[in-house]
C-alpha cells in the first residue's frame, strides 16, 4: 500500500549563530586588516552593513548542510542551483519492491490537495496504480533503473544539500516567492524559518510569500 508522509527539514550542520557572525567578521576584516577593531557587538554591525551594501561575497565563507524529505519535483527545481552540492536518494539503485522499503513506494502529501476530497482521491488512486505497476515489473525481474521510469513527481526523495550562506539567500529569495512551485515554496519556507531562528541577521530581510 502506498505510504504517504509530510515533508520535513533537518539542519545537519551544528549552528552557533554568534560564532558564525564572528567567523564572518574575521574574514571580512582580513580585507582591511582591521582585526584590532573587533569588539562586543562589532560582528553584528559589520554583517548588517555588508548586506546593506550588497557585499554578499563575504557570506560565502560559511556553508550549511540541510536534509530535506521532499518529492522528486522539488529536488529537480533545487538542483538548478549550481553553487550547491547534492546527495540524493537514487531511484536507480533503491528498489522499492524490496522488504527494506516495505514493498511500497513512499509519496509526499500534496499540500495543494485536501485529504478526503474527490481531487485528493484522484491523486491517491493514481499513486496506488503506479505502485502496483512498479511492483508488477519488479516481480518479473526488472531492475529498479527500469521500474523507476514509472515513478511520479510525488515520490519521496531524501535530499542532502549544502550551500554557502550567500547562495542560501539567493535560493530563499527565488524559492519562497509567489512564482515558485507551491510544494517548493512550502518546504523552503520551513528551511528559511529554521535559518532565521538559528542564525542572527543574515536572513532577517527575507520574507516567505
Amino acid at each position: 500500500m502506498v505510504k504517504i508522509i509530510p515533508d520535513s527539514v533537518e539542519i545537519m550542520t551544528p549552528l552557533d549563530g554568534q560564532a558564525i557572525l564572528k567567523h564572518l567578521e574575521l574574514c571580512i576584516r582580513n580585507c582591511y586588516k582591521s582585526e584590532d577593531k573587533i569588539e562586543p557587538g562589532s560582528a553584528e554591525k559589520m554583517i548588517r552593513k555588508i548586506i546593506e551594501l550588497k557585499h554578499e561575497a563575504m557570506l560565502e565563507h560559511f556553508s550549511v548542510t540541510v536534509r530535506l524529505i521532499t518529492d522528486i519535483g522539488v529536488y529537480k527545481d533545487l538542483t538548478r542551483h549550481r553553487i550547491a552540492s547534492f546527495a540524493i536518494e537514487s531511484t536507480r539503485y533503491c528498489n522499492y519492491s524490496k522488504g527494506k522499503f516495505g514493498s511500497e513506494i513512499t509519496v509526499m502529501e500534496p499540500p495543494e490537495l485536501v485529504p478526503g476530497t474527490e481531487d485528493y482521491n484522484v491523486w491517491l488512486t493514481c499513486m496506488q496504480d503506479i505502485e502496483k505497476a512498479y511492483n508488477t515489473l519488479a516481480a518479473k525481474g526488472y531492475k529498479a533503473d527500469v521500474c523507476r521510469m514509472m515513478l511520479p513527481h510525488s515520490t519521496k526523495a531524501s535530499v542532502i544539500m549544502t550551500a554557502n550562506l550567500r547562495e542560501w539567500r539567493h535560493i530563499f529569495k527565488l524559492r519562497t516567492a509567489k512564482a515558485a512551485h507551491p510544494t517548493v515554496r512550502h518546504i523552503m519556507a520551513k528551511v528559511l524559518a529554521e535559518f532565521q531562528k538559528q542564525i542572527p541577521i543574515i536572513f532577517d530581510d527575507i520574507v516567505a510569500e
